[in-house]
């Protein structure tokens, strides 16, 4: 288990945008070389590069292996929000799922995964996500 610090704001620096806004991104990558998927620490070091990339900020992560040269099934706690992995390298595919709040971008998360893992294909799902509207509502962005 990996636990780090969450960094201290520099002396008169914006406060940083936490609203419940943001992306989720659900990504299926295939045609990945098994080599790429068995790994918890290479996944775990490549999701943490992808988080940081996006701007985002690594709270915690944990990933769990299935035995030599089976899949992993990880996630990267985010102050935004989450990035997860699951594998399958007996048919080199990789589930992917970024979520991600505030000011963080995930697309970018995303193009680093990608270019890692190089798929040969690869389809996503872009959702916005927010609070509901309506009476009722407990949230009220500005």
């Amino acid at each position: 288990m990996k636990r780090d610090p969450m960094p201290l704001a520099a002396a008169g620096a914006a406060p940083t945008d936490h609203r419940p806004t943001g992306s989720h991104l659900l990504a299926d990558l295939g045609g990945i070389a098994a080599d790429k998927l068995c790994s918890c620490d290479t996944l775990d070091v490549l999701l943490r590069t992808a988080a940081g990339a996006a701007g985002a900020r690594v709270l915690h992560s944990h990933f769990h292996g299935f035995g030599d040269g089976q899949g992993v099934t990880g996630v990267v706690l985010l102050a935004e929000s989450h990035i997860s992995i699951h594998t399958w390298p007996e048919c080199g595919f990789a589930a992917l799922d970024i979520f991600m709040c505030g000011t963080a971008q995930p697309q970018l998360a995303l193009a680093v995964v990608v270019q890692a893992l190089a798929p040969s294909s690869h389809s996503v799902q872009a959702i916005e996500r927010a609070p509901p509207a309506g009476p009722g509502a407990a949230c009220r962005l500005p």
